[in-house]
């Protein structure tokens, strides 16, 4: 099983700001990898780096490369649309449309062409084990569902447009206990068919879900390999002293 995504020499400036520093990261296929760090510690604009948001910040630069399938996704002919697609978003914050809960699965799909979207609707709710709970209001509006249901519902969305890759950044920060517990199970399901890379500042998270780890710091990679190794024999001291919480 190779790599579905990888960075070489990854670096990212906001404006002046030196945000990533050289970042060479491998992100093998159907394996969830985790991103952890303190707050700044650029883990968020990498994760943004692999579907291009940052093109929509201004004053960005970018060097190095982001591979997809081995293609440079900062070559001038990938097509950004087609590109975002294929490697889906779930937000830190639920971010449902104002419309129902159909619609809201059912949008993506139908601006790309899709004309018969029940079956996608009812299979992508499936997927992120929602439809039980909602397969007999799918008119209501998607606002009223709880929190932890509309990050659900978001996870419907993204996985509507028949994604490769699923992109988390905190996507339980702002849920309960229970709900994360929820959303967790998902991607422990979703392995089989999605690579997925997860951003948290939560590393009993990490340590619950991924397969492998991360550790930035200030822009820079620090560390990474098997999340259980991270976790238990790390080989920085930075590392260390971040799990252990002495600091961060």
């Amino acid at each position: 099983m190779g790599n579905k995504m990888e960075s070489k020499k990854l670096n990212l400036w906001y404006g002046q700001k030196w945000a990533l520093k050289d970042i060479t990261l491998d992100i093998p296929e159907n394996k969830i990898t985790a991103l952890i760090g303190p707050s700044g510690c650029g883990k968020s604009t990498f994760i943004r780096c692999l579907n291009r948001m940052n093109d929509l910040i201004d004053k960005v630069r970018i060097e190095g490369e982001v591979l997809y399938d081995g293609h440079n996704i900062y070559s001038r002919d990938t097509d950004v649309v087609e590109l975002r697609k294929r490697i889906g978003m779930v937000f830190q914050k639920p971010n449902p449309f104002p419309m129902s809960i159909y619609d809201n699965v059912a949008y993506g799909p139908r601006i790309h062409g899709v004309k018969s979207v029940d079956s996608l609707v009812e299979r992508s709710l499936k997927d992120a084990a929602l439809w039980e709970e909602v397969s007999d209001r799918m008119d209501a509006p998607a606002m009223g569902l709880s929190g932890g249901q509309q990050q659900r519902l978001c996870i419907a969305r993204a996985l509507a447009m028949r994604p490769d890759v699923i992109l988390f950044d905190e996507p339980c920060s702002a849920l309960d206990p229970i709900s994360t517990s929820k959303i967790e199970g998902l991607m422990e399901q979703l392995k089989a068919r999605y690579t997925q890379v997860i951003v948290t500042h939560n590393m009993q998270q990490a340590a619950r879900v991924s397969d492998l780890t991360a550790y930035f710091l200030l822009g820079e990679m620090i560390e990474f390999g098997p999340t259980k190794e991270i976790f238990e024999n790390p080989q920085q001291k930075s590392t260390e002293d971040y799990i252990t919480g002495r600091f961060g």
